[in-house]
């Protein structure tokens, strides 16, 4: 996919990833042109009718029953921009910021939103041209949508604000400038369609679960080969006791786990002799675990894949094809969906990174590792190996157990009690990107423990794909021969994920 064409259809996290991590080009369909004109259309009807419609010629939340002259109305938009830019914190990274632009430029695609066609491509300009609003990460609570993450946003729209443009963060006005654009002059509504919105929780959270959705699989390959360096069996993996418990994601996690270790001189070795009847759960239940994970993942993706496609603002604009139509007040801008969605994924994920440290353990401890040296040290005693690395994992996973509290049930009143129930969506989305960020690293430490002790099985091979993980690993960080800091080894694995490194050998299911 060279161009994406938005037409306010629902966008998958592949798509949004494209745009946002790999900067392919956008466009406005056609089709998209044609209703966004038909809706401004209505809404500059109703202002030659002189009817009252909230967020056209009225205040804003608790200020809605103040009537706004006409002469007034491009600036109410203006001061609502400007008002409600209030967020603080570090700037959301350039990836999200282009999911948010992408975002918004695609439910106002859809043609409920009363914009101007120039609003929808000075956003797609953005995105094809680089420009990144500055917008700092906290201050949404989810409703009236994502309001002063947009108002930043909005901010460079109309030539304001700050915007990142070639690595260098300048003024929102000169960013426009130096890309050849010209803001714009916000008319009536059109503020208002900018910032209600869900679009900043769906940029953050999707990226996120995009990653999450990657990291379970890898999780699959590290506890292959986990499970390998430990003498275990696949046994508990045959498809014939996944399909008596027909979960998508545990019969494809258990596929997963039994192509990895097929052709194991490992797992051979021991077939014949080996005294033990059962692994230990972290072994033994990865298709369970990790398949419910992926479970979890994929209702959370289709959650963020259907919003990606919904129109979020308030109010939105019903042309009926005759000239006229409805203009109908709801409250689509509620995040409550999403909000649920990433608490959900929070809790599997953070579940993902407990199995994951109860190998890490099993590895090391040399009480149930195996006959492998203690903490995989050449030379225990002397040397502590990796015994660090098993605790700064348990000190990540407590926070992710903290973290993986819900925000969904914290609603606080905002707006003089107009707005008395709220999502929390965005900080469940900040939320779930640490969680993501911290078993990024948990599952680096796993693949340097595991691929260490495969190295102390010798001469025998595990299988040929694990072995190529392995290879993988060693690109990044040595063998560990004597004491070092792995301080580095961590985050230069956890880089290496994050960047699709291991990919290749991650199933696409």
């Amino acid at each position: 996919m060279e161009v994406l064409a938005l037409n306010g259809q629902p966008l998958t996290l592949a798509d949004i990833e494209a745009v946002a991590v790999s900067r392919i080009r956008v466009e406005v369909a056609p089709s998209a042109r044609e209703r966004v004109a038909a809706s401004r259309a209505l809404i500059e009807q109703v202002l030659a009718s002189g009817q009252t419609v909230y967020g056209v010629n009225t205040g804003f939340g608790k200020l809605a029953d103040v009537r706004v002259s006409n002469e007034n109305l491009a600036q109410l938009q203006t001061n609502l921009v400007r008002s409600h830019a209030g967020g603080v914190g570090q700037p959301m990274s350039e990836a999200e910021s282009r999911a948010m632009l992408l975002l918004r430029a695609n439910v106002l695609a859809k043609g409920f939103s009363g914009t101007r066609i120039e609003v929808l491509e000075l956003l797609v300009a953005l995105l094809n041209t680089g420009i990144h609003p500055v917008i700092p990460e906290k201050g949404s609570v989810g409703a009236s949508g994502d309001l002063a993450p947009l108002a930043h946003l909005a901010l460079v729209v109309i030539g304001e604000g700050e915007a990142f443009y070639k690595s260098e963060r300048i003024p929102g006005g000169e960013a426009l400038r130096r890309a050849g654009l010209k803001p714009v002059q916000l008319a009536a509504k059109e503020g208002l369609a900018l910032l209600n919105g869900t679009q900043a929780m769906v940029a953050v959270g999707g990226l996120a679960v995009a990653r999450a959705q990657r990291l379970v699989r890898l999780a699959d390959v590290a506890g292959a080969m986990s499970l390998d360096a430990l003498l275990g069996t696949p046994v508990a993996f045959d498809p014939r006791i996944q399909h008596a418990r027909p979960h998508q994601g545990q019969i494809a996690a258990a596929a997963h786990l039994t192509a990895l270790m097929q052709g194991s001189e490992i797992r051979e070795s021991h077939r014949e002799h080996c005294s033990r009847v059962q692994d230990a759960y972290c072994l033994r239940c990865m298709p369970q675990v990790h398949g419910a994970v992926r479970g979890a993942l994929a209702h959370v993706a289709s959650v963020l894949e259907t919003e990606a496609g919904s129109a979020t603002d308030n109010p939105l604009i019903f042309p009926d094809g005759n000239g006229t139509g409805d203009v109908l007040s709801g409250g689509n801008f509620h995040g409550a969906p999403l909000s649920y969605a990433l608490d959900y994924a929070a809790i599997a994920i953070t579940d993902l990174a407990g199995i994951t440290e109860r190998r890490i353990d099993r590895l090391l401890n040399p009480d149930i590792n195996e006959g492998l040296p203690a903490f995989l040290s050449p030379d225990p005693g002397l040397s502590s190996g990796f015994m660090i690395a098993q605790i700064v994992a348990a000190a990540l996973i407590n926070e992710c157990q903290v973290l993986a509290h819900p925000s969904s049930t914290g609603s606080i009143p905002t707006d003089g009690g107009k707005e008395d129930h709220v999502s929390m969506g965005m900080t469940g989305a900040l939320k779930l990107r640490q969680i993501v960020e911290h078993v990024e690293r948990i599952v680096a430490i796993e693949l340097m423990c595991a691929a260490q002790a495969v190295e102390f099985r010798r001469p025998l091979k595990s299988s040929p794909r694990l072995e190529a993980v392995h290879d993988a690993v060693r690109a990044v960080v040595p063998k560990l021969e004597q004491d070092r800091v792995l301080a580095g080894d961590i985050d230069a694995l956890a880089s290496a994920i994050r960047n699709g490194a291991f990919n290749k050998w991650s199933d696409p299911a």
